[in-house]
């Protein structure tokens, strides 16, 4: 049998081209997805950044411990404790002790970047930075840039106010010198003493002496439990956001890892559907096969050696092109700042491991896209070699019906089990990327039996003859919609998802907010005092300060869970805040209690909690409230004094009955520091944007889809070349020209590709149906949104590769047809 397959690959090399093309990508996909997932497994350790030169960092308490059952378990918190002032003071007798301060800075023109970092110039040595330019601040109204979008004298107009008054917006501050840029950060270095009212705490600094009398120095001082001595490597915890490498890894490898899932799934599909058109077609030859005495077993046998050898050498030119082609991928994503700058996948040689997994996934997906087909195979009857009908005969198989049936059903139960249990593993990205791939491969098995049903019906000649041909050869077009709807599935469950959570959420935002203006820092994370105290005066209007914290509660008595939180007045949340409370009274929250959600283990009105605030304090408060769990953006609620130390970032504010909100919006404008935005502009804003990985994600994934389905129909159309021969034949002696044969194999083309798009559109709504009811279910706004611009696109990027393979395969029979 092995003979026989290898002859028959030599023979009908065209036919598997498809399969060995889309195998090829697939697996060089997993190749390069392997590649990168093992040059993240060996990430460098990052140097200090900051704090290179500095013997020793004391930094605060920045992580809460809570003892379980089943061991320590740890939370980052939302902000570290200052060091304490006992300690300082003990530090001191040591060596120079240099206190740091970190807060964003915002200032206006083009220039200038968005993430600026303000410090005290005393801490510039420690990077160490070196002026370059210029001179170091000595008044309040200087400040010392890095890098080189400002130049000496340049007028930076910040919102951090003059240095004689703290908090607000108004003189500008002067560049008096300029430092060598370093790669973390673009940083504005201000006098100790203006950087000290900027950021009034201290939550690390610098110490010029040993570590281990340090270390001594703070053993015998009380209350300093949690302060944390870094040396050496860990001096690197002291930079801002020491883990993020780590977080740009994660989400490179969920990008790649779905990307790589994808490829094998529709790897899969085109490989089944390639080999059961092809086993198909090939009727005949089996037929003969088993009047010459091969058994079921030796057909099957033969298939499976096809697949077999189209899979290893697939696989092997896929190996070679990931492997080629995983350096240059990595320097894409690192060019494209997906990745840290360190970041190279398979130099100086390519891993082992990826190449050999990928090769043997390829080889499993080949044979178990030729399985289905080579049992049909194996139970063709000789009389078939005798059978000589152009029209399909039965459209669906048993064993097709059977495995449709069965994905069908499992993709309904596994949707209303999540529904009833837990509707909100529906929001999840990883839930709507992979869920509808059950009903998409359940409604592609029953390709055969629906298109009929949905082919519409055409008008003119060539329309009746394309309808009555795509009708005819049912099985044909059924292999050409497979991949159409796959495409259009994907296209319209991943960006239809997406749209639908990002209305839903934007509509939450608009329901919640009820106050008329939004005031923010200008800059830094929090207002001050005295900002607040002049907002509050504003006659007109009613005042709502919160803050931005979080609260650590440990669930099952194993889990710490960190949840986000406001904290706000009671008495003035109702009148500017709309929440969707399900139980309880807003009015009902005090010092001792708390609002939380229903995702909440505890969530019933009375019962107390044990929490732990931002700042790592433990308290138990009274559950005074429950709001619905939405979107998931319905955090909890406390009163300021749970506020675990979080400073005020915004200020609602409410018109008062007759008032002019003109003039209302004027006065608050005219208070030094805050960034003022109406209602409109707020939930506008408030609007989810999807990040650059999210967005690369699902171009890869649309992409792979749209290659695949290229693959596939340019194989099937090519594979049924030969039978178009025959029908060109006979409509040129019918007297056809050759331009009305053209059109009807456009027509058909495009048939089976509107059949393919009008199954998608319906696995699409079938998906958002499901996703706005898990919406419902958990209180949030369920407005389903469908991505039409995209389904267009879509839709006719296959309508145009459909339509070029189809007059590319018809064209020569045309040129060696007869005419009447």
């Amino acid at each position: 049998m092995l003979s026989v397959a290898l002859r028959t690959l030599r023979a009908r090399w065209a036919a598997f081209a498809g399969s060995l093309v889309a195998l090829a990508l697939g697996v060089a996909l997993l190749t390069v997805m392997g590649q990168a997932l093992a040059a993240s497994l060996h990430a460098p350790v990052r140097a200090p950044e900051r704090f290179a030169a500095a013997p020793v960092v004391i930094r605060g308490q920045d992580t809460l411990r809570v003892a379980t059952a089943a061991g320590e378990r740890t939370k980052e918190l939302a902000r570290p404790r200052p060091v304490p002032a006992a300690a300082v003071a003990v530090l001191r007798t040591l060596g120079p002790v240099t206190e740091d301060r970190s807060f964003p800075v915002r200032a206006d023109g083009s220039a200038a970047p968005d993430d600026l970092v303000g410090h005290p110039w005393s801490t510039a040595r420690f990077a160490p930075y070196a002026l370059t330019a210029g001179r170091a601040p000595r008044t309040a109204g200087e400040v010392v840039t890095s890098g080189d979008w400002a130049a000496v004298g340049t007028l930076l107009h910040t919102a951090d106010g003059p240095a004689r008054v703290v908090g607000t917006v108004g003189g500008p501050a002067r560049v008096v010198g300029t430092v060598g840029g370093r790669a973390f950060e673009h940083a504005v270095f201000y006098e100790d003493a203006r950087a000290a009212r900027l950021a009034p705490e201290v939550e690390q600094l610098a110490v010029e002496a040993g570590a281990s009398a340090v270390r001594t120095a703070l053993a015998r001082v009380d209350a300093t439990s949690g302060v944390r001595v870094l040396a050496g490597d860990d001096r690197r915890l002291a930079d801002a956001d020491p883990g993020r490498d780590a977080e740009a890894l994660t989400a490179l490898n969920a990008l790649f890892g779905t990307a790589g899932g994808v490829a094998a799934f529709v790897s899969v599909f085109v490989v089944a559907s390639t080999f059961a058109f092809a086993v198909d077609r090939r009727r005949r030859e089996f037929g003969l096969l088993r009047t010459a005495g091969a058994t079921p077993g030796q057909v099957a046998r033969t298939v499976l050696a096809e697949a077999l050898m189209v899979g290893a050498f697939a696989s092997a030119a896929g190996c070679a092109l990931g492997a080629y082609a995983a350096p240059f991928l990595g320097d894409l994503v690192v060019d494209g700042g997906l990745a840290p700058a360190w970041y190279v996948i398979g130099v100086p040689s390519p891993t082992d491991w990826p190449c050999l997994s990928a090769f043997c996934t390829g080889l499993l997906v080949a044979l178990c896209g030729a399985l289905g087909a080579s049992w049909r195979a194996g139970r063709t009857a000789p009389a078939q070699a005798l059978r000589e009908a152009a029209a399909d005969g039965r459209a669906l198989t048993r064993g097709r019906l059977v495995c449709a049936t069965a994905l069908l059903l499992a993709a309904v139960a596994t949707l209303a089990y999540t529904l009833v249990t837990d509707p909100g593993e529906l929001l999840h990205r990883k839930s709507y990327i992979s869920r509808p791939m059950l009903l998409i491969t359940a409604v592609a098995l029953l390709s055969p039996l629906t298109v009929r049903l949905v082919v519409p019906r055409l008008p003119g000649t060539v329309g009746l003859l394309a309808r009555a041909e795509a009708t005819a050869r049912v099985r044909r077009t059924a292999a050409v919609a497979a991949p159409v709807l796959v495409t259009v599935a994907l296209a319209g469950s991943l960006l239809g998802a997406t749209a639908t959570l990002g209305e839903a959420r934007a509509s939450e935002v608009r329901q919640r907010t009820a106050a008329d203006f939004v005031v923010t820092p200008g800059s830094g994370t929090a207002l001050g005092a005295r900002t607040l105290e002049r907002l509050g005066r504003v006659p007109g209007t009613v005042v709502s300060a919160s803050s931005a914290t979080f609260v650590f509660t440990l669930e099952d008595g194993v889990a710490l869970v960190k949840s986000e939180a406001r904290a706000a007045d009671p008495a003035l949340l109702a009148a500017t805040v709309r929440l969707p409370v399900t139980a309880g009274r807003l009015a009902d929250l005090d010092d001792g209690s708390i609002v939380v959600t229903r995702e909440w283990a505890r969530h019933r009105v009375g019962q107390r909690v044990r929490v732990w605030l931002g700042n790592g304090t433990p308290r138990t408060l009274r559950i005074a409230a429950v709001l619905a769990v939405g979107t998931g953006d319905n955090g909890a609620y406390v009163t300021p004094a749970n506020a675990g130390g979080a400073g005020v970032d915004r200020v609602d504010v409410r018109v008062a009955d007759g008032s002019d909100a003109a003039g209302v919006a004027a006065a608050l404008r005219a208070v030094d520091g805050v960034r003022v935005v109406d209602r409109a502009r707020w939930i506008e804003a408030a609007r989810p944007r999807t990040d650059r990985t999210t967005r690369l994600g699902m171009l890869l994934v649309l992409g792979i889809a749209l290659l695949y389905t290229g693959i596939s129909l340019a194989n099937t159309l090519v594979m049924a070349a030969a039978e178009r021969r025959s029908d060109v034949r006979a409509l040129r002696l019918a007297g056809a020209t050759g331009g009305q044969v053209l059109r009807l194999a456009a027509t058909e083309a495009l048939t089976a590709v509107a059949a393919g798009g009008l199954l998608g559109l319906a696995v699409t709504a079938v998906d958002l149906a499901a996703l706005a009811g898990a919406l419902r279910l958990l209180s949030a706004p369920a407005a389903v949104v469908l991505p039409w611009t995209a389904l267009c696109w879509t839709t006719g990027a296959c309508a145009l590769l459909a339509t070029t393979a189809a007059l590319a395969s018809t064209a020569p029979a045309l040129v060696r047809a007869p005419r009447a």
